[in-house]
């Protein structure tokens, strides 16, 4: 069923819902605690194969492709609706499991349909752990702990803010190492905290490149804009689903029931920190990108604080969270350092 060759102990299903058709991996019991792991961009539920199977076995580990990704259904992304349409293929997929309360478990943008899915539907989830999470705020173009926007058509984040020459290389299924922005190359220098490699690197190039690419697809369309720089979100696709045009969770910290959770993090993350190297911002100030107007007016986005700054009110809210900070790693510390990882995971699951 899978287009990439899985693990042993992984079984790969075409579940059909009443929206999608959607791609899943499980592993463990089928009447084991549902323990549900959502990726992030420009991967697929390849990427979680070994926690999966790290689990103990009283639990059922079950991994999607969203919508966009993977073995999944290709059907547009409305990027107006933020994470709601994978909130809606998730949920479609609980129903045709079972509709059993679940722990949610989020990866990088894959946090994003995990705290839309507990505002949505908090009777289904259990628990929720985001690793390396998207600020609450969305990807780019916003400033400050709150989240004010840079500017008011929220340019300088949406489908605009991608290197194109990624995409081309994604599109040509580029497995070369031949510049920096091959495929390959963005995984071992971004993902990770150099020089690590993963063992399964060609399984891990192969789910990035199956990701639906184009103007409607990722990383979507764009708007002009008389903003620096030049470009604001558009309707379509991942990345402008994920921007704060569309994107904004905080409004986690007024649940009247508060799910407990657990935000793991790599400390040498270069995608999502403060200083992302993926954010205009952070490119601006470097003089990656000219014209940049300055922190007064486009400041690096504070992607962590925001995300402890919405967790802190969450808390004093009456909810609980706890922060683990894996050393040695970078944006994938279940790939990087598994042990870590996954000793974090069980006492949270667990407790």
């Amino acid at each position: 069923m899978a287009t990439i060759s899985t693990l042993h102990g992984i079984t790969s299903r075409m579940i059909p819902t009443d929206r999608i058709n959607t791609h899943v991996l499980f592993s463990g019991p089928d009447d084991g605690e549902p323990v549900v792991f959502v990726h992030g961009n420009a991967s697929s539920s390849t990427f979680w194969e070994e926690t999966m199977l790290s689990l103990p076995p009283r639990f059922r580990a079950i991994a999607p492709d969203l919508r966009g990704y993977g073995d999944t259904e290709d059907l547009l992304v409305d990027a107006t609706r933020g994470a709601k349409d994978w909130t809606e293929d998730l949920k479609a997929l609980s129903d045709a499991l079972g509709d059993r309360p679940a722990h949610l478990v989020g990866w990088s943008l894959g946090a994003a349909p995990v705290l839309q899915f507990a505002l949505d539907y908090p009777e289904l989830v259990l628990s929720m752990t985001l690793v390396n999470p998207i600020s609450p705020y969305g990807f780019g173009g916003t400033k400050g702990v709150d989240g004010v926007p840079c500017y008011d058509d929220f340019a300088g984040s949406g489908g605009g803010s991608v290197n194109p020459e990624f995409i081309r290389r994604m599109q040509m299924g580029d497995r070369t190492e031949e510049d920096p922005n091959c495929p390959r190359t963005v995984i071992n220098t971004f993902y990770y905290k150099p020089p690590f490699k993963a063992a399964r690197e060609e399984a891990y190039l192969s789910s990035l490149l199956l990701e639906k690419t184009g103007e409607d697809r990722y990383p979507g369309d764009l708007t002009p804009s008389g903003n620096w720089p030049n470009v604001a979100p558009g309707v379509y696709g991942p990345i402008n689903a994920s921007c704060p045009k569309y994107l904004n969770l905080s409004g986690i910290v007024d649940m009247p029931s508060k799910p407990p959770v657990l935000w793991i993090r790599g400390d040498s993350d270069q995608i999502v920190s403060d200083m992302s190297l993926f954010d205009f911002g952070t490119l601006g100030k470097l003089g990656a990108v000219p014209g940049w107007p300055g922190d007064d007016v486009f400041p690096p986005q504070p992607m962590v604080s925001q995300t402890r700054h919405v967790l802190d009110q969450y808390q004093a809210n009456g909810g609980d969270y706890r922060e683990v900070v894996i050393a040695d790693a970078g944006h994938s510390p279940h790939i990087e350092q598994p042990a870590a990882f996954m000793a974090a995971l069980v006492e949270f699951l667990e407790s």
